[in-house]
């Protein structure tokens, strides 16, 4: 076993050993958000009451993560009844349901807050009722007395106010000091009615959870006809679709992983830093003209075309003729044979011999032979020397 990976070992377990006393001596906390999330299980989520949903509506219940706007764009409902629990709503959803109440629905709003607009066409205000540590809610209906919740945890104390006549009130929070407030109300608006409690706390599962508070909850909603109810539910309670949602939600395989990726760092940057990163070895730059040209001469040999390269040979002589030795090649006669052959020193018969071969290339209908080729290129390349 090296130095260097008892070092490591020991780094690890030291780790190890103090996340372990800090669990061990970690107390649980409690999450006191008021988050009315389905699918929480904390204090002031609603997974109780989405639970319980199904039979306290006789499995009549339709959820939907669409805004009421959307949802009644797309499918077109006969009468039935509307849950809406603490859902941040724009005003046209809101206006779509008082569309739906007016012909003859009826919508069970339990919210602590609704558009001033909206409340206005209703026939009430809301505003804030109490900064009371506790109060209990109770509906005025007679038969209804014995049933109650007390709210001993972060009760809202909204309250409605300005309430008009045709208003009916249904519930009330009542203070320790006997301070009662309006939380529980019923409008009509056309056909339907419009139910509108403002203590959504209610539902949460610190609630539900204690003895006898159910039938209070369950007064609350026999007043909606017994028929399809449609759940308004808000969109972030989809379930999260990140690939390591498992093991961040269980608090030990969260540990591990995170304890995991520090290891895993901290090897790597021990292990990196004692090791010269390699020197990438770098060719030089290869001139590969000669294997272009190598490669286009191969491809013509092999095609065995060797009018057209006699033809390429001669242009380029006569290119080079004009340009390095200024004579005019318009016309391959006699005086351009003389000019070449005063100005390059070749025989006279060399330049009458290459001229012919350059005039055989030239021609298309001239029959050409390799050896043809062969002898122009000596020729010309002699002449150009």
């Amino acid at each position: 076993m090296n130095k260097n990976f008892k070092i490591y070992a020991i780094i690890f377990i030291i780790i190890m050993v103090i996340m372990a006393l800090f669990e061990v001596n970690k107390k649980e906390v409690t999450d006191w958000r008021k988050n009315f999330d389905v699918n929480e299980k904390s204090p002031f989520g609603l997974f109780v009451f989405n639970e319980e949903a199904k039979y306290l509506f006789k499995n009549n219940l339709k959820k939907t993560d669409q805004s009421p706007y959307n949802y009644y764009n797309q499918y077109k409902k006969g009468l039935h009844n509307i849950l809406v629990v603490e859902s941040d709503m724009d005003e046209e959803s809101w206006n779509t349901i008082l569309d739906q109440v007016s012909k003859g629905s009826d919508a069970m709003v339990i919210t602590t807050y609704i558009p001033k607009k909206i409340s206005d066409s209703i026939g009430f205000f809301s505003s804030q009722m109490s900064f009371g540590e506790q109060n209990v809610l109770k509906l005025t209906d007679k038969k209804y007395q014995n049933d109650f919740i007390k709210l001993d945890k972060f009760p809202s104390g909204k309250g409605f106010t300005f309430i008009k006549p045709e208003v009916e009130i249904l519930g009330k929070a009542i203070e320790n000091d006997s301070a009662t407030h309006v939380n529980f109300i019923k409008a009509k608006i056309g056909k339907g009615n419009m139910y509108v409690h403002s203590e959504p706390l209610f539902l949460t599962n610190y609630y539900l959870l204690r003895n006898g508070n159910v039938k209070y909850t369950q007064d609350v909603f026999s007043y909606l006809n017994d028929r399809e109810t449609v759940w308004f539910v808000e969109s972030n309670t989809k379930v999260s679709q990140f690939f390591m949602r498992f093991i961040l939600s269980k608090p030990a395989l969260k540990y591990a992983w995170w304890v995991f990726l520090g290891g895993l760092v901290l090897f790597v940057f021990f292990n990196a830093k004692r090791k010269q990163r390699i020197v990438p070895v770098i060719e030089p730059l290869k001139n590969t003209s000669v294997d272009f040209v190598k490669s286009i001469g191969n491809l013509y040999l092999q095609e065995g075309d060797f009018h057209d390269m006699m033809a390429k040979k001669a242009q380029y002589f006569l290119n080079k003729v004009r340009i390095d030795l200024l004579i005019d090649t318009r016309s391959l006669d006699e005086e351009f044979a003389n000019k070449l052959h005063l100005k390059t020193g070749k025989t006279i018969e060399m330049i009458n011999e290459a001229v012919s071969l350059i005039k055989k290339g030239q021609d298309p209908y001239a029959a050409v032979m390799k050896e043809d080729l062969t002898r122009m290129n000596q020729l010309l390349d002699e002449i150009l020397k």
